[in-house]
């Protein structure tokens, strides 16, 4: 009796032991492909045309594409298993994806999107969410959760998603891969699951900036043309302001792989919410239909509340019909978004859209045609799983005023990695104006090796983040106080190079720079001095005695002034203005 009892606990356990195995065995099944994918498939290309002609522009690729692309033979599932269950197969699949197969790219698959596509957290309660792989304990960002951790694994090459108000930049940017948003309307949209019919864009991702290029080639149709180099870098500053990591370890990165490839001509300090405020008069409209005009509200801020509206209000326009019938089992966040109230008339939708045709103006205006401007892609890191700090309005207005820019004014807009901070990844983006697809690309292309290069090394700095701290705000300051000296506001940049000084005393440019705004108000002792410290600091800075001399003939110091632009000369034998001063000055006391 004893040796049957000792039979059956061995056989038990045993048994536990094989559960055990293989449920270990299950577990390590879900992380390999980290969640992302929702259906396997394989979509092959066809065979290679035969030389001389070139093989396929995408030979030896593979992708994956966000569960709101039809698939012939298959159901589009819009994150959801009650669309699922109450849609029939699709017919054909979307051109889209065609597109990419007969280009020499290999579909594997469907991933996972936030149910019905419409929450930029990446948690989705029905099929699971998708592991961030840079950030196991953080969210991977949504819409398009499961193509951008597809990418981030390694287990694509690139891959397609929707973006609408941030579903492709949101998780690009948590999950540390290159996520880019095109043009409105730049690629076909048939065969996809609208959202918001005037935001919705088709997006993609990839790890490297040669894949994204060549993706972007085949799926906007870009005939060749020579590549063009940015002519100017926009950074908002006041978009900056609002980021929860440390602004100079994003800024610092940009302007240094700036100046290295294009020089230091370039940059430009834009305070995005004045500029709005003057170009996008129907913000004041639209505010003022929602608080009677009594409370003040930054114009980010109001397009945030804007591009929320309008997604809301075509959303409903979309599926109100189906969500009604079936009465979907839905998250409360997004029931709350979509099910509730929508607390918006004819008048603030014909404003909205009002809105979006001013901020296209505005920022193609702003950018022209080689121009990009600078933003954090999102003011977070990546939230915590379950957190509920993506809920609250202030996260909410953060992220959805940055991410309405592109969105609203339907501007290409791409999203780049810059390494880790506190373990959590970095990113910033590029914006190009409307129709600057091909322009946007390849500037990418120029810049990311220099890019990610920067990036490194400021994570691996030895300086400490407070020295770091004062000498790029010192920059920043000081590119501020150029630009008002461009837009001739003498004293805002007289201020500017003050701040600058500050920050760091033993720059010769600041005091130099200075001394110019001083002599342009008539303030030429304090001009005088700024020169003599910037000389003192640096003996052959042309500039100081130039403008040196200009304060002491304003002085009456005319043999001084003399001798500053002789000096002048002596180091810089073919200034004209330097001869043509002394020369005056020489005839006058002749």
């Amino acid at each position: 009796m004893a040796s049957q009892s000792a039979n059956l606990w061995v056989l038990l356990g045993l048994g536990l032991a094989g559960i055990l195995f293989m449920t270990r065995k299950l577990k390590k099944t879900i992380r390999e492909d980290f969640g992302a994918f929702i259906e396997r498939l394989q979509l092959l290309p066809p065979p290679q045309p035969a030389p001389p002609k070139a093989p396929h522009p995408l030979t030896g690729l593979t992708f994956a594409v966000s569960d709101v692309f039809d698939i012939e033979g298959h159901v589009t599932g819009f994150g959801h298993p009650d669309w699922e269950r109450t849609h029939d197969a699709a017919s054909r699949t979307a051109p889209v994806v065609s597109i990419l197969v007969e280009g020499g790219a290999t579909c594997i698959g469907k991933t996972v999107v936030d149910e019905l596509a419409y929450s930029i957290s990446g948690e989705n309660k029905h099929y699971g969410t998708p592991t961030n792989p840079a950030a196991s304990s953080r969210t991977p960002g949504g819409s398009s959760s499961g193509a951008a951790v597809a990418v981030a694994a390694n287990l694509v090459d690139f891959s397609l998603g929707i973006d609408t108000v941030g579903g492709v930049r949101v998780p690009a940017g948590s999950c540390g891969v290159i996520g880019f948003r095109p043009s409105h309307g730049a690629v076909s949209h048939n065969g996809i699951i609208p959202v918001s019919t005037s935001l919705d864009t088709v997006g993609w991702f990839a790890k490297d900036s040669s894949v994204l290029r060549r993706v972007g080639h085949v799926l906007l149709q870009l005939p060749y043309a020579v590549s063009r180099s940015p002519r100017q870098i926009v950074i908002a500053d006041d978009c900056f302001q609002q980021v929860k990591i440390p602004v100079d370890r994003i800024v610092q990165v940009v302007t240094k792989s700036t100046e290295k490839l294009f020089g230091r001509q370039v940059f430009k300090h834009e305070n995005l919410g004045d500029y709005f405020n003057s170009k996008v008069p129907s913000l004041k409209e639209f505010h003022g239909q929602k608080t009677n005009g009594e409370v003040k509200t930054s114009s980010i801020k109001l397009l945030a509340n804007v591009v929320q509206l309008l997604q809301r209000h075509e959303f409903r326009h979309n599926h109100e019909e189906w969500i009604n019938l079936v009465k979907p089992v839905l998250d409360s966040a997004t029931s709350a978004q979509i099910c509730g109230p929508l607390d918006a008339s004819d008048e603030e939708i014909e404003i909205c859209k009002s809105i979006k045709n001013e901020l296209h103006a505005a920022v193609n205006s702003l950018l022209k045609d080689d121009g990009i401007l600078v933003i954090p892609t999102i003011a977070d890191p990546p939230s915590k799983l379950g957190g509920k700090d993506i809920l609250s309005e202030d996260f909410r207005s953060r992220a959805f005023g940055l991410l309405s820019i592109a969105s609203l004014s339907g501007c290409c807009q791409v999203t780049v990695p810059l390494g880790l901070h506190d373990k959590y990844p970095v990113s910033v983006s590029f914006i190009a104006r409307h129709g600057g697809d091909r322009f946007l690309l390849d500037a990418l292309h120029t810049m990311y090796a220099s890019l990610q290069e920067q990036a490194d090394i400021a994570s691996k700095s030895k300086l400490s983040k407070n020295a770091l701290t004062r000498e790029q705000s010192a920059e920043i300051a000081k590119e501020k106080g150029n630009q008002a000296y461009k837009d001739k506001e003498w004293h805002k940049a007289i201020n500017f190079y003050s701040e600058a000084i500050k920050l760091s005393g033993n720059n010769a440019t600041y005091y130099s720079n200075r001394a110019a705004a001083y002599l342009e108000v008539g303030s030429f002792l304090q001009a005088e001095a700024d020169c003599t410290k910037a000389i003192n600091l640096d003996k052959k800075n042309v500039k100081a005695y130039l403008r040196r001399g200009t304060a002491r003939e304003m002085l009456g110091y005319y043999k001084e002034a003399i001798e500053d632009f002789k000096y002048a000369l002596v180091l810089e034998p073919t200034n004209k203005r330097a001869s043509l001063s002394a020369e005056r000055l020489r005839k006058l006391f002749q």
